[in-house]
């Protein structure tokens, strides 16, 4: 299972400096490449490790081809990092044959739902009545698809995620609390790609609407009526509550919440671990946490913090003795 360095090139451009007839075997990080195996650099925190990689060939930027050429065959590229993840690409397509269009004999479809002839319907999935699947769809095992909703073209949903789920919506009653009926949809664009076990809710009235180019990483929750923007991208564990509108091309990072009905801008940045407790209207990076500490020394911090609007109370009052 090798592709020759020619290949490769022929299929995806670059300047190769080196035997095009060269056997890549595998894909490899450049710290732990050896000969058949290519690499890429693309951050210059790992420049170092360059002149000692034993790569057979390494993916560079022009700025690093003199270096990358001393130590053997390279590729220059404008951008490595997006040359090697079309190299991915092209590894899996020569090497992995693409599911089979069709469903499979385990899951289970309603005779309502129109699923695109070129889709794929892996092991154990249901699609319940009223659901379209657009052309070239992937769903893998054990997804669920609920009533009515819309998964667009070339789209990939991994194991386990369930969309269409209702909407978290009670009204309080003496006490107790009365379902409020999740009475719309999912609508998901066009080449979207949804992680393992994410879960996206049905809207309350609206659709929950997943724009085209949108990523979605592993153990993700999308609320009801959530809108989020084309090519946008969310990491692992984050959380979205209902209503919230996020923009276009943004990114959030994992395990960050953005709380129910605020709005994001587009091309916002918003880092680990933070919680979106207000709109942010205009594009930008936004971080908001509290520093991880040792124990002790965060309790101080904390108590610290509650006591800043008094801090600052008593700093004005002073400030204003001194002007009088």
């Amino acid at each position: 299972m090798t592709l020759p360095l020619g290949t490769i090139v022929d299929a995806l451009g670059g300047e190769l400096h080196g035997d095009p007839q060269l056997l890549i075997h595998r894909l490899a990080a450049l710290d732990s490449a050896t000969y058949g195996e290519l690499s890429f650099l693309s951050n210059a925190r790992y420049r170092d490790q360059l002149s000692s990689s034993q790569a057979t060939c390494v993916i560079v930027a022009t700025e690093a081809q003199e270096e990358a050429r001393a130590r053997g065959a390279c590729i220059v590229t404008n951008d490595p990092y997006l040359y090697f993840a079309r190299v991915t690409q092209l590894w899996r397509r020569t090497h992995h044959a693409a599911p089979a269009p069709g469903v499979h004999p385990s899951a289970i479809v309603d005779p309502s739902a129109l699923i695109d002839p070129t889709a794929t319907v892996g092991p154990l999935c249901i699609v319940e009545e009223g659901v379209r699947i657009g052309a070239y769809s992937v769903l893998k095992a054990r997804v669920v698809v609920a009533q009515d909703c819309t998964i667009g073209k070339r789209c990939l949903i991994h194991p386990g995620v369930v969309i269409g789920a209702d909407g978290f919506g009670f009204a309080a009653n003496a006490g107790a609390w009365e379902k409020i009926e999740q009475l719309g949809a999912v609508r998901v664009g066009d080449d979207v790609e949804i992680g393992a076990n994410t879960c996206i809710d049905r809207g309350a009235l609206s659709d929950t609407v997943i724009g085209d180019g949108v990523k979605l990483d592993n153990l993700i929750q999308i609320g009801h009526n959530v809108q989020i923007g084309n090519h946008t991208a969310i990491a692992a564990c984050a959380g979205v509550a209902g209503s919230a509108m996020i923009g276009a091309n943004c990114t959030i990072g994992g395990a960050a919440v953005v709380l129910g009905h605020l709005t994001v801008a587009d091309r916002v940045h918003i880092s680990a671990a933070s919680v979106v407790t207000r709109s942010l209207v205009k594009p930008g990076h936004y971080t908001g946490i509290f520093p991880i500490d040792d124990n002790d020394q965060w309790e101080k911090n904390a108590a610290a913090v509650k006591r800043l609007h008094q801090l600052r109370a008593r700093l004005v009052a002073l400030e204003k003795s001194r002007l009088d």
